[in-house]
């Protein structure tokens, strides 16, 4: 039954990518290519994306962009409260970025040092402010890592249509999290779709574009 199950996923999962091949390859062909002087600022998109729309967390960190955040003692959160791109919870992820912006430096040395994906993830998660599994997942990702899961409501959603899991977690314990990443990767190599492009593939089901 699992492997009827499992090719009936195949099929329409690979009649779901056809269309999007091109630009879900593309899109992870960018994230390869993004210079180390951006991770700062893919760290900060990331932070800011927690029950937030992607599309303002983008156009808030053009704005620090534009600002210097980086470089200059700018007080970040005006800019999250803004009517037009606002983050939630915009006064505590803006401690946070206060908080990071000096540390990353450091964070920057960790991205060097040779550890795997795996081992850099969990580093960022146990040093860094604000930023738990999915966080770190995601911004690892977006600055050129592969094979991490990025287990938000989209994805989560999915893998239970998809019955990779039978149901949403409550709770996604660091265990949890890493149980169901593991049946994700598990899953992707059954169906022969890498587990990146099924991650954008989700995405853009939900959603209706190829975000980052």
């Amino acid at each position: 039954m699992k492997k009827i199950q499992a090719a009936s996923s195949a099929a329409e999962l690979r009649s779901l990518i056809a269309p999007r091949s091109a630009a879900i390859r593309n899109r992870l062909r960018d994230f390869s290519q993004v210079p180390p002087n951006e991770y700062f600022y893919e760290l900060v998109y990331c932070l800011l994306t927690p029950q937030s729309s992607a599309v303002n967390a983008d156009k808030v960190v053009r704005l620090l962009r534009e600002q210097n955040f980086l470089h200059r003692d700018i007080d970040p959160e005006p800019i999250l409260n803004r009517k037009d791109c606002y983050i939630r919870f915009h006064r505590t992820k803006a401690r946070s970025l206060v908080i990071i912006k000096p540390q990353f430096s450091h964070v920057a040395r960790q991205l060097e040092n040779g550890s795997s994906s795996a081992e850099l993830r969990e580093w960022l998660v146990k040093n860094v402010r604000g930023i738990g599994w999915k966080e770190a997942s995601h911004f690892l990702r977006n600055i050129g890592h592969r094979d991490l899961a990025i287990l938000d409501r989209h994805i989560l959603k999915n893998l239970v249509r998809f019955r990779v899991m039978r149901r949403l977690p409550k709770t996604l314990t660091p265990k949890r999290y890493l149980i169901i990443e593991k049946r994700f990767r598990r899953f992707a190599r059954e169906i022969g779709i890498p587990m990146d492009e099924l991650d954008l593939l989700f995405w853009s089901i939900e959603t209706g574009e190829i975000l980052k």
